[in-house]
């Protein structure tokens, strides 16, 4: 892969691009919330057997984490345009092969739709990294944190057009596909105005960097890319299975897609702060109240199956993950070099979607094969937080205690 030297630091530039960067996230990024709310759904009246209900979930994350390195060489080549460009033809490509999955009542067709779906992630993983790139050092918190803030319009648009369109047409959520190909169609237009200066060339004698097994080998980026893995694993661990058991509790689909609005609200309002906090209290601190958070969360969902429940559970989730991921990313931009943005990004992004692969797929079984009703199988999803988070804890607990590098 061609390495890059550093982007020039132009804060003026860099916000300019946040503010680009916030309205992807908000408006294509509202297809995420769409997907996983009617994924398990629309794949439990697609799929023989109930176990492989949240598969397309997992081929969607499947996807994105087959993506994350080709999406990140790409950029490192042609510029963060290009990849985000390709990311929205993959979401439209998703969504039109998964309504005509729905269309031929096809199980396979539907799951190919969530695989090329996973593009999009993947790409949209990279708005993060690419609000970092012309940022200064004290202003790089923030505007990670401002792009992920972006992800708070998604969390009101896309489950609301998930009430608008799921049964607009005869073939239950069919509009929702065809709304996720417009937005994609229209949301794509936005890279026009990203101001991102394509990666230089290096010289022949340009530091090389470290290599993909010494990066990891690095204490903080170790730490780092476990903490953002088990945050997001265990954000998708629950969220996937959430529509199956709000509904399958004796809810609709319309307070499954409420819980799941408060959920991606809880994921992206700390934003606007959390990136203050970051400087403020160190990276460290805040990626272990997360986890604490994401733990608290646990506690909640474990307590019962009422609506306020899932309500104050889906919340406190999504507020442990904004702590956990956003410290995680923090710690690991500022772990490596610049020359070794593109390598570290997509091993860092080909390891967490993989955690989110294995997890969104232990959800649909934990879910609905682990126990004789909804409530055992919802406890079940919950209870398989534990080991990962102490997994995380433990490690940046072992971090905080070790010696400082000189």
């Amino acid at each position: 892969m061609t390495e890059t030297a550093t982007y020039p630091v132009d804060d003026r530039r860099a916000r300019r691009n946040v503010t680009v960067l916030v309205l992807a996230q908000a408006f294509l990024g509202a297809q995420m919330p769409m997907v996983f709310v009617v994924g398990g759904l629309a794949g439990q009246s697609l799929a023989e057997n109930p176990c492989f209900a949240t598969l397309p979930i997992s081929l969607i994350v499947l996807g994105s984490m087959l993506s994350a390195a080709p999406v990140s060489a790409l950029m490192q080549r042609l510029g963060r345009r290009a990849g985000f460009f390709v990311g929205a033809a993959g979401g439209a490509a998703g969504g039109a092969i998964g309504a005509w999955g729905l269309l031929t009542a096809s199980f396979p067709l539907f799951l190919l739709g969530s695989f090329l779906t996973g593009i999009y992630m993947s790409a949209q993983g990279f708005y993060r990294f690419a609000a970092a790139d012309t940022a200064s050092d004290i202003f790089r918190p923030r505007a990670i944190s401002y792009v992920m803030a972006g992800g708070l319009a998604s969390a009101v648009i896309g489950p609301q057009l998930v009430k608008v369109t799921s049964q607009a047409m005869v073939i239950p959520f069919l509009g929702t596909y065809l709304a996720v190909i417009a937005v994609n169609l229209i949301g794509a237009f936005l890279f026009l105005f990203l101001d991102i200066p394509r990666p230089p060339v290096p010289s022949e004698d340009a530091p090389r960097g470290r290599s993909r097994l010494e990066l990891l080998a690095t204490p903080r980026i170790a730490v780092a890319v476990i903490c953002a893995t088990v945050s997001y694993a265990l954000m998708n661990l629950v969220m996937t299975s959430t529509p199956l058991a709000v509904v399958g509790c004796g809810f609709d689909e319309g307070n499954a897609a409420d819980v799941v609005t408060g959920h991606v609200l809880a994921m992206f309002a700390p934003s606007f702060f959390t990136g203050h906090l970051i400087t403020r209290f160190g990276v460290e601190r805040i990626m272990g109240l997360g986890l604490l958070i994401l733990a608290a969360a646990g506690v909640v969902a474990i307590q019962g199956v009422a609506l306020e429940n899932f309500f104050i559970a889906l919340i406190l989730l999504g507020i442990g993950w904004n702590f956990g991921f956003i410290g995680a990313t923090t710690m690991l931009t500022n772990a490596h070099a610049p020359h070794e943005r593109g390598r570290m990004q997509g091993l860092n992004d080909l390891i967490v979607f993989g955690g989110v692969t294995v997890a969104s797929l232990a959800s649909g079984g934990l879910m609905n094969c682990s126990g004789g009703n909804a409530q055992a199988g919802w406890m079940s999803v919950n209870l398989a937080m534990a080991p990962f988070l102490a997994l995380a804890g433990g490690a940046l607990i072992w971090l905080v205690m070790r010696p400082r590098d000189t």
